[in-house]
């Protein structure tokens, strides 16, 4: 069974600019613009970055839209539509698609706790409702439930269930996942300081809040591993590890904000609980941006 892959290297977890409370959707057009003229090969709407779980149904509605629009088919969008609401789940998912998402992602359901059977129900559910390329999100440290191996190895036999981004950190389930699904689902990383260990293990890219940033050499990495030049890759994974730590010495996407502002894009603007960013770290990571030549 030949699965349609959703893209190939990197897709931005594009962050969703606020103003004044609301969408800047001018701001979130022109970002969306000058990431796909710095070559990134996708981009994800309203994931964890985006902010999905602090925006009206409205705004998540109208997010996906406007990011579809605004791509108009350069690259493909994948949708972020998970919930711990199923039916929600499904209805968002199944929007998603109907305004021209080319994939969706669906996180693990955060707070309930599924057991590995809830989750095949679940998403084996969600996929045939959205009838769609379905991209698994696994990322334990906030949902409080992790997809194990042997779930991965049921799902994969789902024909819309084509790829899983994986964020939980443990290079060995990551491993034991891929010698059950290799072939079967593509692997995608959720965590930008493994692009390249997870390459390493059959993966062909990952889902990105460094490329938030530095769009272009994000996707470097991994034209470099596919091109054979492994070593290459390993030295930009490594050159970029501080960067990638000052990106997540608060929880994501609260430093990302800050950096895209400074950069221009946007206010600093998030939605409680979230705070801006305390400043001993905002200073380190203009620091380092500066030192990679950004216009901070």
């Amino acid at each position: 069974m030949k699965k349609k892959t959703v893209f190939r290297g990197i897709a931005t977890a594009l962050i969703t600019p606020f103003k004044d409370g609301r969408i800047d959707f001018d701001a979130f057009g022109r970002f969306i613009d000058w990431q796909i003229e710095n070559g990134i090969n996708a981009l994800v709407a309203c994931g964890t970055t985006g902010e999905s779980s602090t925006l009206s149904d409205k705004e998540h509605r109208a997010a996906i839209a406007y990011a579809v629009q605004r791509a108009a088919g350069r690259v493909p969008v994948i949708a972020g539509t998970g919930s711990n609401e199923f039916d929600y789940a499904v209805d968002l998912s199944k929007y998603a698609v109907s305004v021209g998402a080319d994939a969706i992602l669906v996180v693990t359901p955060y707070y309930n706790k599924a057991t590995q059977n809830g989750l095949i129900k679940m998403y084996s559910e969600i996929a045939d409702a959205a009838n769609a390329p379905t991209i698994l999100y696994n990322v334990p440290s906030r949902t409080g439930v992790n997809i194990e191996p042997k779930t991965y190895a049921a799902l994969a036999e789902h024909p819309n269930i084509v790829a899983f981004k994986e964020a939980n950190g443990n290079i060995s389930k990551i491993v034991e996942t891929m010698s059950y699904v290799r072939g079967k689902m593509d692997l995608y990383s959720g965590n930008d300081d493994q692009i390249v260990p997870l390459m390493a293990m059959g993966g062909i890219g990952a889902i990105s809040v460094l490329s938030n940033v530095l769009p272009r050499e994000t996707v470097s990495i991994c034209d470099r591993f596919f091109a054979g030049d492994v070593a290459g890759a390993a030295e930009l994974q490594c050159r970029y590890h501080a960067l990638i730590d000052a990106l997540f010495s608060e929880v994501n996407p609260i430093p990302v904000k800050a950096a895209v502002s400074a950069m221009g894009f946007s206010e600093n603007s998030l939605r409680l609980p979230l705070t801006e960013m305390e400043e001993e770290h905002k200073a380190k990571l203009l620091s380092l941006m500066r030192k990679e030549g950004l216009a901070v």
